[in-house]
């Protein structure tokens, strides 16, 4: 008798469906674990799985305009359990679901990169540095004191403006220490983070071109990302030794 051969795996859709959103707002309103695990094969099948496809092909398409940030989409899909250690608020679940592409080299939620997530009320969409370590937060501002007219062209490009509803700088109310007051990047300089961000509605995840739209985001975003990387990838290459007085 011939082997019999397993059914070839179905392809998932690169697109959340209704009950995708339904489920959140149920989480949202049932946070326990309860709740939760014994409807883990839905979230699963309704969530985890479609963002899994639509993060491949986004990852696909960074070959061409971002190749630093491509990696396995098992890696870039955040989960959907809370880190509770250190909050008050126990509740063990978020209620969306999120991706962020992160530079090779740089750590998972370090450097400048490509972020998205889906919510029951919205879609946000965002590029750049969030929160950098204190050593990247001082690379990007003692480059900025060299480059700031060219990022200022880079963030205020029509293609850009059109796409994102805002910069995002979390500036200080003061130049931070070491840096001249009267420098004309100083509004640059006191930013904590330079990120671009858009709030698209929340049936924008049932589109069946989810990912396409995505992709266009962050193509336009990508020559921002590159830059705020730039100071942060030379401070990780291995400085040359000095034999003899001659590099």
């Amino acid at each position: 008798m011939p082997r019999s051969s397993k059914p070839a795996p179905v392809a998932v859709p690169a697109c959340f469906r209704p009950e995708a959103l339904s489920f959140l707002r149920n989480l949202a309103r049932h946070n326990d674990r309860e709740w939760f695990q014994p409807r883990k094969p839905q979230f699963d099948a309704e969530l985890r799985e479609p963002m899994l496809a639509i993060v491949r092909r986004i990852t696909d398409a960074m070959a061409d305009f971002a190749p630093n940030h491509v990696r396995p989409a098992e890696k870039s899909v955040f989960r959907i359990y809370r880190d509770t250690r250190f909050s008050s608020d126990k509740r063990p679940y978020k209620t969306h679901v999120a991706a962020w592409w992160t530079h090779t080299g740089l750590g998972k939620t370090s450097g400048a990169g490509y972020y998205f997530h889906v919510s029951p009320k919205e879609v946000i969409v965002a590029a750049g540095s969030y929160m950098p370590e204190k050593d990247q937060l001082a690379a990007i501002r003692h480059w900025l004191l060299d480059h700031h007219e060219e990022f200022r062209k880079l963030i205020r490009s029509p293609k850009l403006r059109n796409a994102f509803d805002e910069f995002e700088g979390n500036a200080l109310t003061r130049p931070p220490k070491g840096f001249p007051p009267e420098h004309p990047a100083m509004d640059l300089i006191r930013c904590r983070q330079w990120g671009l961000a858009a709030t698209l509605p929340a049936k924008t995840a049932l589109r069946k071109d989810l990912a396409a739209v995505l992709i266009r985001y962050f193509k336009a975003a990508a020559p921002v990302v590159d830059a705020l990387n730039t100071p942060l990838v030379a401070s990780c290459l291995p400085r040359k030794r000095v034999l003899f007085g001659l590099h």
